[in-house]
């Protein structure tokens, strides 16, 4: 998408930002580079870039994906603690010491919802009617050992009834279908979306396409375009430490038109999941743009640039932009 984007330049001295198209998730995943092999190819391509030596970093784009965020890189905190990250991943101080994502400079980017759900033809799906889902809630997802997940499994086997927890296999030969998994996500008015291995999870943004109303578990989730997207409207967000019969009694008192008022908020908004192309009006893709609109600046400095009284940009040894040459001590 980016690549077909008009606003997109080749030439370096027009660009605000500078995107850096690095997927090292896809990396490790496919036993390319192992964790210090990443950490010393990510040096050494900064080090290749004038630019990002010229604004320390600031107008730089950085994709992470995964719910591992920027830590997939070991020394984020040192070469991108100034640059944008985009990430679904807003807390993981589960695992780390600190977080690297920082809510003033860094923009948290939708889940990749299955295409099969977010196409403007047949859907693999259609939601239910409410009068037609069997259950109040479901949580649909493994328990990988959070406490959190594991007190849901536990509260469906008290009110099979009421919450569906099913164990779903997601690999093997008895693997759940798409079409499948979906039909089990579309038969409650709720679906449940607590933390897992981080604080975000897919859940929440499919729940929109199955129409029914996502109910967040996670207390330091973090989540996108909160400039434009009022969530009192379209979920609801339930403490971590009250996991119990307390929440099914408090989702069964809700009416049905609350509901569908709640879902219908939601269609409205669903189109900011879906990765179409800038000719879209409505995309996760657009809305990304628009975050990114908001961080350009008329002017970038870092403590390893200076400048003189004809505006030329110079290093410490007093040397011009233009000739600055690669590779280049890191900001």
């Amino acid at each position: 998408m980016l690549l077909q984007s008009r606003l997109r330049t080749r030439d370096k001295a027009e660009a605000d930002l500078f995107f850096v198209p690095t997927y090292v998730k896809c990396v490790r995943m496919m036993g390319g580079l192992n964790d210090k092999e990443i950490n010393q190819t990510y040096v050494k391509v900064l080090s290749q870039m004038p630019y990002f030596r010229l604004s320390g970093g600031r107008n730089h784009i950085f994709v992470f994906p995964s719910g591992a965020g920027a830590h997939l890189f070991r020394s984020w905190s040192t070469f991108l603690n100034r640059s944008i990250i985009l990430t679904p991943e807003g807390d993981r101080t589960d695992k780390r010491d600190a977080t690297a994502f920082n809510t003033w400079k860094d923009i948290i980017i939708p889940g990749n919802v299955d295409d099969g759900m977010t196409s403007h033809g047949a859907r693999l799906v259609q939601p239910l009617p409410l009068s037609k889902r069997k259950y109040l809630a479901n949580f649909l997802g493994r328990a990988q050992g959070k406490v959190g997940r594991l007190q849901l499994i536990e509260l469906a086997k008290q009110y099979p009834d009421k919450l569906e927890s099913p164990e779903l296999k997601f690999s093997g030969p008895n693997k759940l279908g798409r079409k499948e998994y979906f039909e089990h996500l579309r038969n409650a008015k709720f679906c449940l979306a607590p933390r897992g291995e981080s604080s975000w999870t897919l859940r929440f943004y499919e729940s929109f396409f199955v129409e029914c109303v996502p109910v967040i578990i996670s207390d330091y989730v973090e989540l996108p375009f909160q400039n434009v997207i009022d969530y009192t409207q379209i979920s609801i967000k339930w403490p971590w430490n009250r996991i119990g019969p307390e929440l099914l009694k408090y989702l069964k008192s809700i009416p049905d038109e609350d509901i569908e008022r709640m879902i219908s908020h939601g269609r409205q908004v669903r189109c900011l999941w879906v990765y179409a192309s800038e000719s879209e009006p409505c995309s996760a893709f657009n809305g990304i743009l628009w975050e990114l609109q908001r961080k350009v600046r008329q002017f970038h400095q870092s403590a390893e640039t200076f400048w003189l009284h004809n505006r030329t940009i110079v290093n410490r040894n007093l040397e011009e932009f233009s000739k600055w040459r690669p590779p280049i001590p890191l900001p």
